[in-house]
């Protein structure tokens, strides 16, 4: 309390009462403002101590430090990252690569999508790895060898291996719906090459010729019907010993061959052939009209 006097000057001798305090001031906060405000500065204070610790807490279990957060590292080529890590939501890059000394391993509990988009945002290009497939959508997929080499391309018109040797390993061969062209198809050493329609005809062309060469074994041609050779501008050439035709019929002495039904094949000098009607002898003439 404060207690403002009040001062009076007298002469010596005289004596004044001294006035009684008229007015008492209370100056601070006093009563339960004072409890209250003690307790809100000490609610301040538990606060102030809870953000702190949690502060502490989450740099802590975060990994953080002047380098980057966990495993993640900022440097000057960008972010680099040890170990495994899990994005929740979809991942946003320019290139991704792995260490020199490991490989880049990308899973999924689904399915792992790739995707490319140009300026506007549009996916121009989208590779899709599933449990069952692997799906990519785009105009042309390529895969190169090492030093650039094109080993496989497709597009929309045509597909294209460029390696020196397509090798089909499977026990079955391989199976063409449509055409093939190729300059040379060949089986490994000491295995078979056997081509197959098992329904259809096969057909084999070529504007310069077709060889079939088989180096130690023999080659046989085997049809429910008809086996032709066609040459549209040229001989048809057997080049062998002995040419052997077994199974065609043989006519019986004394009968008549025009009865059986029988003919008899010729050569002309030229190598022509052709069929002439069979007789108890030969019919074939040297110098017949066909040959000349």
């Amino acid at each position: 309390q404060m207690v403002r006097e009040q001062y009076t000057t007298t002469t010596p001798g005289t004596s004044l009462e001294r006035p009684k305090n008229e007015y008492i001031y209370k100056i601070g906060i006093y009563g339960w403002r004072k409890r209250c405000l003690y307790l809100f500065v000490l609610l301040l204070l538990i606060i102030l101590v809870v953000n702190f610790s949690l502060t502490i807490w989450i740099l802590k279990v975060m990994w953080f430090s002047p380098t980057g957060m966990g495993h993640l590292r900022v440097t000057k080529e960008g972010l680099r990252l040890e170990g495994e890590s899990e994005f929740l939501f979809p991942l946003y890059a320019k290139e991704i690569h792995s260490r020199v000394d490991s490989s880049l391993l990308l899973q999924s509990t689904h399915n792992v999508t790739l995707n490319a988009r140009n300026s506007n945002g549009e996916v121009t290009g989208r590779l899709n790895v599933g449990p069952k497939m692997v799906e990519f959508h785009s105009q042309q997929f390529q895969i190169n060898s090492k030093d650039g080499k094109p080993l496989f391309t497709v597009d929309e018109n045509e597909v294209v291996i460029g390696t020196d040797k397509l090798r089909v390993t499977g026990p079955e061969g391989a199976l063409f719906e449509h055409s093939v062209e190729t300059p040379l198809v060949k089986a490994e050493a000491f295995k078979q090459l056997r081509l197959e329609s098992p329904t259809r005809s096969l057909s084999m062309d070529a504007p310069r010729g077709i060889n079939i060469k088989a180096q130690a074994g023999n080659i046989e041609a085997l049809s429910q019907m008809d086996i032709k050779l066609h040459s549209s501008d040229g001989v048809l050439l057997l080049d062998a010993e002995t040419v052997r035709l077994p199974k065609l019929p043989e006519g019986a002495r004394g009968g008549s061959g025009i009865s059986q039904g029988l003919y008899e094949i010729c050569v002309c000098p030229d190598g022509k052939l052709y069929l002439s009607v069979a007789g108890v002898g030969s019919t074939c003439q040297e110098y017949s009209r066909v040959c000349q």
